[in-house]
């Protein structure tokens, strides 16, 4: 008697165990982290604006004017935010249009892109990173390789 308990105690805890773990899992597959492209500090997810359909997150609610105003000047952080939060996916390269080749990904912005080949790709990595993020995310180049996913 006391081994059939030692054992429902045994799969009880496993049991409990893996409740734990997904739980974990779920929480930190929600996790949010997004930059706000006009202050450049972490974006919170209940301050945002609409932009191309999507939402792009700010700091607070004092950047939204600036953004609005001038939001070609805050487009390519925008676009990359954009990709950063999961509310665009990548469908092309950005420079040719062509088709991806996963061998070349890179990190721009902290956000995984994938060229056409190893001359889009160089052309990238000889940048700054300020100058990467521009490069991939300006309006031209999100235009022709990202998509806003359908909500």
């Amino acid at each position: 008697m006391s081994k059939m308990i030692f054992a429902a105690s045994v799969a009880l805890l496993a049991v409990s165990a893996c409740a734990i773990a997904a739980e974990k899992k779920a929480e930190k597959k929600h996790e949010f982290k997004a930059v706000c492209p006009v202050s450049g500090k972490p974006a919170v997810e209940t301050t945002a604006v609409e932009y191309k359909g999507a939402r792009v997150y700010l700091c607070c609610p004092g950047c939204e004017a600036p953004f609005k105003k001038d939001t070609a000047k805050f487009a390519a952080k925008a676009n990359q935010q954009l990709v950063a939060t999961r509310q665009a996916k990548q469908v092309s390269c950005p420079f040719t249009g062509g088709e991806l080749n996963p061998e070349t990904a890179v990190k721009v912005g902290g956000v995984k892109v994938r060229f056409c080949c190893d001359k889009c790709q160089a052309k990238v990595t000889k940048a700054s990173p300020e100058e990467q993020v521009q490069l991939v995310f300006n309006d031209q180049a999100f235009a022709k390789s990202f998509e806003i996913k359908k909500k």
